[in-house]
């Protein structure tokens, strides 16, 4: 069962576990906790990576370290037919009995498995049985041919001879995977669902740069040679994989590039999905799952312009005070992005230089944590560039979460395939995002307060929840003096709020009013300031994961609305800390749940 890596891991930012390994949520309905705790095991044994994400490939579950996922389009039958088996399941559970969290946890699975449910008629790309997909099974961002090396890399796990042999098998089946997506790429190719040509141009370069690279100097073989001589298991291992890869990986990724390349030449300039079939129902499908809303593409679109010219107004204001006056807010950004002071080298130390900077500005953020939550987590994190192997199509950023069982850190990636798409002024508030009190400290919650939630939680997630605090997060650190010595920095949080805002115009200006990629690209880049291939980069993301670029800015809205609400309410009562505490204890919800949550918090709050 395959489970976009966004939805599946990002979710681990609001979630724990229960069940047979993990203590239950005390104060949840015990039917309802049933119920909660048979889905979420049905969807957890066909997901053996996510299994190995989680930290829960031991014991009973062991065998789910030498197996991948099934990305056949069988298995894509069974997620689809699950999905009114698991709402049954859940009607099951009389919601007029559920009060507090039960009913608060109870209306988000149903809202999540009602998205999932409309998403059955679309008949091509991914699907999730929790709601939302993505229309090609392959891009320069989706499937196993940039996942899996990452995920054999990073998640797996080698401490003994058990666990290099599990590698060699998930090695062996890492063809299995490539073929499925293969034939799934062609069985919607066949219904007219191929990726715009730059998209495909993109992965292509990144598939023929994989395949270029001599199987002994894989990272599928060095990263299990390396650690397995670490761990003192001999030197086998390295001629084992090295024989995997040449015999059977590398011929399957040529079966996959000749797939793609005859597709290619198929292919369309056109960006939006609203070429595809039922195109402009799918789109708003994506934005419903994305935003756990019902706005319209129209009143997204709207809202971006609006906020975007009070952004600019801010930035504005701080551009002048620093003696930068002339020309556009977007020109005077390009400048500023542009100034070699502002730059790390574009070579190997240069992007030492980077990472080290990204580490100072997490230590200057870690100190503010008892400004912004009375919970006490460590919220260990480890900082890494994105694998040069995948940086060319990956996002900019991104952030995958702790496993559960407090083996592995959460690990925070920047990339930095150009070193430009990094200006110094940006990191500060892409730290805050990504790591402290971002994400991270969302995936804290989880690893270090597992009592307190309930297993499903761990393998649902909104996009609108997890990408709104984060901005939001980049917002509270400069309320809390972040940037009180460094204006270039807090223009840095403005501009990243411009971009989100930007994103807005643009995502629906893709897929709802055909903008042509060129359009896009030259709108982001005019009012963000970002560079030429850090917006290319981002609006061809748009084009692959249609909708999810929306949730940030419309769950960062939210939030703050809610905030300016409970201080209404609360007047001197209010702490801001508690309600960033609400917010993150009321777990991945969608935005009205979330309402619901903090008329809770407020309402305890008032005694």
């Amino acid at each position: 069962m395959l489970l976009d890596r966004r939805t599946f891991f990002l979710s681990a930012a609001a979630a724990g576990l229960a069940g047979s390994a993990w203590p239950a949520f005390a104060a949840l309905d015990p039917k309802l906790q049933s119920v909660l705790d048979a889905i979420a095991w049905d969807v957890l044994n066909d997901n053996p990576e996510g299994l190995s994400q989680l930290g829960l490939d031991t014991g009973e579950h062991a065998l789910a370290r030498s197996r991948l996922n099934d990305r056949s389009a069988a298995d894509r039958a069974k997620v689809v037919a699950s999905i009114p088996r698991y709402q049954h399941m859940l009607a099951a559970v009389k919601r007029s009995s559920l009060t507090g969290h039960d009913r608060l946890l109870y209306d988000s699975i149903a809202y999540l498995l009602n998205n999932a449910s409309q998403g059955r008629r679309f008949r091509f790309g991914g699907i999730y049985p929790f709601g939302g997909g993505n229309p090609y099974v392959i891009s320069q961002q989706d499937g196993s041919y940039q996942g899996i090396p990452e995920f054999l890399d990073s998640i797996h796990r080698i401490e003994n001879k058990a666990d290099a042999e599990a590698y060699l098998s998930r090695l062996a089946a890492f063809p299995v995977a490539l073929d499925q997506e293969s034939q799934q790429a062609k069985r919607d190719a066949a219904m007219g669902v191929i990726p715009p040509d730059f998209v495909l141009d993109t992965t292509l370069a990144q598939m023929k740069a994989l395949r270029s690279t001599p199987a002994a100097q894989s990272r599928l073989v060095t990263s299990l040679a390396g650690r397995a001589k670490e761990k003192g298991l001999g030197s086998a291992w390295a001629a084992r994989a090295e024989a995997v890869v040449a015999a059977s990986v590398y011929p399957a990724l040529d079966r996959q590039i000749a797939t793609l390349a005859a597709h290619r030449a198929k292919a369309t300039h056109d960006g939006g999905v609203w070429k595809l079939p039922q195109g402009e129902a799918y789109y708003r499908w994506l934005l419903q799952y994305s935003t756990s809303t019902n706005l319209s593409p129209d009143a997204i679109h709207q809202m971006g312009l609006e906020q975007g010219r009070e952004l600019d107004s801010r930035m504005d204001a701080v551009l002048k005070s620093q003696g930068l006056t002339q020309g556009s807010v977007g020109d005077r950004l390009s400048a500023l992005t542009r100034d070699p002071n502002q730059l790390f080298p574009n070579n190997d130390k240069g992007k030492e230089e980077a990472v080290a900077y990204v580490a100072s500005k997490m230590n200057e953020l870690r100190a503010l944590l008892p400004q912004v939550s009375k919970m006490h987590m460590k919220a260990d994190v480890t900082i890494k560039r994105v694998p040069p192997d995948i940086e060319s199509g990956a996002a900019l950023g991104y952030m995958n979460f702790a496993s559960l069982d407090g083996s592995r850190p959460a690990i925070y990636y920047i990339n930095l395939s150009n070193t430009a798409n990094w200006p110094k002024y940006t990191i500060p508030s892409l730290s805050a995002h990504e790591g402290l009190p971002g994400h991270t400290w969302q995936g804290a919650y989880v690893a270090e307060h597992r009592e307190d939630v309930p297993l499903l939680s761990s393998l649902v997630g909104f996009n609108a929840y997890t990408e709104g605090w984060a901005l939001y997060s980049e917002q509270l650190v400069d309320e809390l003096g972040f940037y009180k010595d460094d204006p270039f920095g807090q223009l840095g949080m403005y501009q990243a709020l411009r971009f989100r805002a930007s994103r807005l115009v643009t995502d629906t200006g893709l897929h709802s009013k055909r903008w042509s990629r060129e359009k896009a690209v030259q709108y982001m880049q005019s009012t963000t300031g970002r560079s030429l291939a850090a917006v290319t980069s981002e609006v061809d993301r748009y084009c692959a994961s249609p909708g999810q670029a929306c949730g940030y800015k419309v769950g960062h809205t939210e939030i703050v609305r809610l905030r300016d609400k409970a201080k209404a309410a609360l007047g001197a009562r209010f702490d801001v800390r508690d309600f960033n505490d609400a917010v993150i204890q009321a777990g991945a919800v969608p935005l009205a749940v979330l309402s619901t949550a903090i008329d809770d918090y407020v309402a305890k709050a008032r005694g």
